[in-house]
């Protein structure tokens, strides 16, 4: 398979004839390319499907081109040439954002443009993702325990069946952002945008939700033992099929139907102010 790897990337980069730094980056993204062969190869797929996924991976080449350090033929490199380099791999991915079965743990993908990216079935444990533009991603059964997306755009995004154990998305925008049946224990919300979420069929247990507004969020089939709300606006929230009595509800303000369907599901309601 690596020669056939090797023939790919020949043939990507024919029409650009033997430049300088040609022999460090193919060298370079052959390695990653083997890196994602290999993953996906663990995760069950064929040689053909491994393979396919691999090169899918790989970026425009012309994208790769306008980054390559020009240092002349016999130079010497400089120590930041080798940075340059994985600068260069760095962003040629990003401009595709395909990370699916993707070993990318403790990555800095802060302040990055990824709308639309893939990282299912991805190992990135302790991932930054804050600030950047996440619209539409997809991660599907990612492993995020710890994972920052402070301040990121997550509109539209999809978790589920993912542990976010402990990750924080303070400041957030979650307008139909989907956590279904995802591992979400100790996650931070303070700030974010809550619009549409779908919490449903996951464990959000001892969340903290206080002060924040939350409208059409959907809590379906959850576990929220002892999750707060404390002081939260809730405009059309529903908790169908959920055990409400240890979650905590005090001053918390609501709309008459969302008032009823917790009173129906036995919630201590205290100090509530209807909207």
């Amino acid at each position: 398979m690596e020669t056939k790897l090797k023939q790919f990337l020949d043939n990507a980069f024919a029409p650009y004839g033997s430049f300088p730094a040609r022999a460090d980056v193919t060298k370079e993204l052959l390695a990653n390319l083997q890196e994602k062969y290999q993953d996906v190869k663990m995760s069950g797929k064929t040689d053909e499907e491994a393979y396919q996924a691999a090169i899918d991976s790989f970026g425009d080449v012309a994208e790769i081109m306008e980054h390559v350090p020009h240092k002349q033929k016999n130079q010497p490199e400089t120590p930041g040439f080798r940075k340059s380099l994985k600068e260069t791999f760095r962003m040629a991915k990003l401009s595709r954002s395909k990370f699916s079965f993707a070993s990318l743990p403790k990555s800095d993908l802060t302040d990055s443009n990824l709308a639309g990216g893939d990282f299912s079935y991805s190992e990135l444990v302790g991932a930054a993702f804050d600030r950047s533009d996440l619209t539409g991603a997809n991660f599907r059964a990612a492993a995020l325990k710890g994972a920052s997306f402070v301040g990121a755009n997550l509109t539209n995004a999809l978790f589920a069946a993912s542990d976010l154990q402990d990750a924080s998305f303070d400041g957030a925008n979650l307008t139909e952002t989907k956590f279904k049946a995802s591992a979400l224990r100790g996650m931070s919300f303070k700030g974010a945008t809550l619009d549409h979420t779908d919490f449903s069929h996951s464990d959000i247990g001892r969340l903290s939700f206080d002060g924040l507004t939350l409208d059409g969020v959907i809590f379906d089939s959850s576990s929220i033992k002892e999750t707060s709300f404390k002081g939260a606006t809730l405009r059309d929230v529903t908790f169908h099929h959920t055990e409400l009595k240890h979650a905590i509800f005090d001053g918390a303000i609501m709309d008459k139907i969302t008032y009823a369907l917790l009173k129906g599901g036995k919630a201590e309601l205290r100090d509530i102010t209807f909207l």
